[in-house]
């Protein structure tokens, strides 16, 4: 009975006619009383865990959410199934606050969105103790944890849920958590002996590249040129001043492009946040404070030009390309001044030592990442326990196999010059010397009287970069002063300086026609029906409808129904409901109109 049910909620409401990973378990677990820890890829479908239990249950889900914005497309999207949803946020006046909780009180509402401050505020919580509460959500649950990779305090008090609601189980939710992560979430949370579920986290229609950085701009255009020319993309930048360089330059080469950080007005964030649902071939160039909880399905491509600070944030960024599963590309330029940044933002930091060691592992992991000789997904999909093959066929190492050289004399010439310059200077003076730079610093220190002064002269400064670069990730060199970013040997140094130990090291040349050429096309139904005019129309019909309402194009349909209509081509009602992602509620809105165009094509 309880079955039936579920599939009665998932179909008449969703659209839907299968659960997907480990959906149905989870929502068991839930409807079972049991606490729920639930780990799926980004895009695997962690909502419908809750919300199809709070259609089925009696009274009110919580859902602790992390972003206005967030809770916003949440309760945007739930209206068009038809599923009365609110959020209590700072964002609502005096007047929609109460009238929200107004309606909350006479029953009218089965999800309500709330931050972690505002669930545990007195005002919220007086409130939430006169209604019936069914369940208890925490999604981007890694926040919970400082294993996670965005720790926020604010989570750190949720596990005070437990003892103002004893008899509610809880569920967390979360794409990127380790095993150690999964226990500490758990133990935050101060869940009761919870099931923990783990979906695997490959995301087979993902090609993974990273490469060093030489002209980030140059580098960058030539990859959307080649792999996503009119597709809409997400390019990530450390710095606001970057993001701002980054989408003008862009914008200058015939893109449209547009800026996100928390640096611009709430009016300019909220436009460009928009534009990137509404608008097709748009590229949104932001810092990590754009992006969780993305829902756009048709992201065909995420770009780095720094390096992320974790696997798990790097995970997490690239995940919201192809969430429709088609082909996409996740893409990442790096080089040594991201390591030493990076570096030199934990180290100065006030956080306790503890936390230190944590981050600087995380950030060896996907320094390590970069510099892997063999298969990018096994070893993302290792890092969370996972076992991958040792081939994707979709990835740079796998499609263009890194060349190893000998670098033994080249590294000596480093730790040389490193050790005749006192170990006091960063990467840039440290080639300067190598080059036999004329530069007024070098004369003046008569460093250009040393003995290795312009013995490295043949070879450019990206040559000396990448050496620097992995010495440094290898730990045969370290960063001693980090105010200054100076460089200084470590105890391995001698291996290399006596000639004990051979040093072979990566060089990569990536050939970006052969990935574009080689890359996987993930199966679907997309393209098989042949009926390229009636797709175009229905899109055409679909955006229409968007802009109208002011919604994202893809909350009304996304492109996978859509290729579902051109497959089935309903001729009414019951049939419209056979398409993929149709409920009641969207027959109800988009039934009519949609089945005459299809009509049009009989």
């Amino acid at each position: 009975m309880r079955e039936q049910k579920l599939y009665h909620i998932l179909k008449e409401t969703f659209g839907y006619a299968e659960f997907r990973f480990e959906q149905k378990n989870i929502i068991h677990s839930i409807l079972d009383g049991r606490d729920t820890l639930a780990i799926m890829p980004t895009g695997g479908g962690k909502s419908l865990c809750y919300q199809i239990p709070a259609l089925f249950l009696d009274g009110v889900t919580l859902v602790i959410s992390p972003l206005i914005s967030l809770m916003q497309d949440q309760v945007m999207n739930l209206k068009e199934y038809g599923v009365k949803s609110v959020f209590l946020n700072s964002s609502l006046s005096y007047k929609e606050t109460n009238s929200a909780k107004n309606e909350i009180l006479k029953g009218l509402v089965k999800i309500v969105y709330v931050s972690p401050e505002g669930i545990l505020s007195p005002v919220l919580r007086d409130f939430f103790e006169k209604i019936k509460i069914s369940l208890i959500a925490i999604d981007e649950a890694h926040c919970v944890s400082q294993w996670g990779h965005e720790f926020r305090k604010d989570y750190t008090r949720l596990g005070e849920l437990k003892h103002m609601f004893p008899d509610v189980p809880v569920m967390a939710l979360t794409a990127t958590a380790d095993a150690k992560t999964r226990i500490d979430i758990s133990k935050q949370l101060e869940m009761n002996e919870p099931n923990i579920f783990v979906s695997s986290f490959d995301r087979p229609n993902i090609n993974y590249m990273i490469l060093e950085r030489s002209d980030e701009i140059k580098q960058l255009d030539e990859f959307i040129k080649l792999n996503h020319k009119s597709d809409t993309g997400i390019v990530y930048c450390l710095s606001r001043d970057k993001v701002e360089r980054v989408a003008a330059a862009l914008c200058k080469l015939g893109y449209k492009a547009v800026p996100y950080h928390a640096g611009l007005s709430q009016n300019e964030r909220a436009l460009n946040q928009e534009l990137f649902n509404i608008e097709e071939q748009i590229i949104v160039v932001a810092t990590i404070a754009f992006g969780m909880g993305i829902d756009r399905p048709d992201v065909r491509f995420v770009a780095h030009l720094d390096l992320p600070k974790s696997i798990e944030s790097y995970y997490q960024e690239t995940g919201r390309a192809g969430r429709d599963g088609k082909p996409s590309s996740a893409w990442m330029i790096y080089g040594l001044q991201d390591v030493v940044k990076l570096s030199q933002m934990l180290e100065t930091t006030d956080a306790d030592e503890n936390y230190k060691k944590v981050a600087r592992f995380k950030l060896d992991c996907m320094l390590a990442l970069c510099e892997a000789g063999s298969c990018r997904r096994k070893y993302l999909l290792q890092y969370f326990g996972e076992q991958g093959l040792d081939y994707c066929g979709q990835c740079d190492t796998c499609l263009t196999p890194p060349l190893l050289w000998d670098a033994t004399v080249d590294a000596q010439k480093i730790l040389s010059t490193i050790f005749r310059t006192q170990q006091t200077f960063g990467a840039g003076y440290i080639i300067e010397v190598l080059r036999g730079s004329k530069n007024s610093k070098v004369v003046d220190r008569n460093h250009h009287l040393l003995s290795v002064y312009g013995i490295g002269a043949k070879e450019t400064k990206e040559h000396w970069n990448s050496i620097l670069r992995q010495l440094l990730n290898l730990n045969y060199i370290a960063i001693k002063n980090w105010e200054y970013r100076s460089l200084g040997l470590t105890s391995k140094s001698q291996e290399i300086l006596t000639g004990g130990k051979k040093l072979e090291l990566r060089k990569q040349v990536v050939n970006l026609e052969k990935i574009k050429k080689d890359k996987k096309v993930a199966k679907g139904i997309e393209g098989s029906h042949g009926r390229t005019d009636l797709f175009s129309s229905l899109k055409e019909l679909r955006n229409k409808i968007a802009k109208e309402k002011n919604i994202p194009s893809y909350i009304v349909f996304n492109d996978k129904t859509l290729h579902d209509m051109c497959a089935i081509m309903p001729r009414n009602n019951s049939e419209f409901l056979l398409v993929y992602g149709v409920g009641q509620s969207k027959l109800e809105n988009y039934g009519k109109e949609f089945l005459e165009i299809v009509k049009e094509f009989h």
